[in-house]
């Protein structure tokens, strides 16, 4: 008799439980963390959406650096260089960079590559953007041009800028 009763004992201790163990748990999250990781990879921004929200955030900037002017009662103006842009404040002794938070130099963003400026009706090629102390001021046209394309930022001359 104690020779049948070990045998039930030993089929009934050999039964599994049923679930996962930890480690199959593990095996199973470090997989999903890969997958994860290769699509965040993967998933790169469209250079075009770049290129729009840098002309998004410089025709911003157009619009406070024209309430800036009317509120310092002195022309400011925009000046692409190389790498960037600054704006400048038109004082007695000539333009001197604004070193602001708003108004401060920056650097471009978005893959700007150059920047052409046109004021329609005008054949001249100017070199900066002022912005007068009047509200009224010249409608002009500021193209941004990257690898994946290019964006204008109209400006109508009432003080507000657009992308197309």
């Amino acid at each position: 008799m104690p020779r049948a009763a070990c045998t039930g004992a030993r089929v009934r201790g050999s039964k599994r439980a049923a679930g996962f163990t930890l480690l199959e748990m593990l095996v199973v999250l470090m997989i999903a963390g890969l997958l994860v990781s290769l699509t965040a990879l993967t998933m790169t921004r469209n250079p075009r959406t770049d290129l729009n929200e840098e002309a998004q955030r410089l025709a911003l900037l157009f619009e406070s650096a024209g309430d800036e002017a009317q509120v310092r009662a002195q022309p400011i103006a925009w000046q692409p260089l190389d790498g960037g842009f600054r704006f400048d404040l038109r004082t007695e002794d000539g333009w001197r960079p604004l070193h602001d938070d708003l108004l401060g130099p920056r650097q471009w963003e978005g893959g700007v590559t150059g920047v052409t400026i046109n004021y329609p009706g005008s054949d001249a090629q100017p070199s900066r953007v002022v912005f007068g102390t009047e509200a009224i001021d010249v409608p002009v046209q500021i193209t941004l041009f990257s690898a994946a394309g290019s964006a204008t930022i109209v400006g109508t001359g009432n003080g507000r800028y657009e992308v197309h």
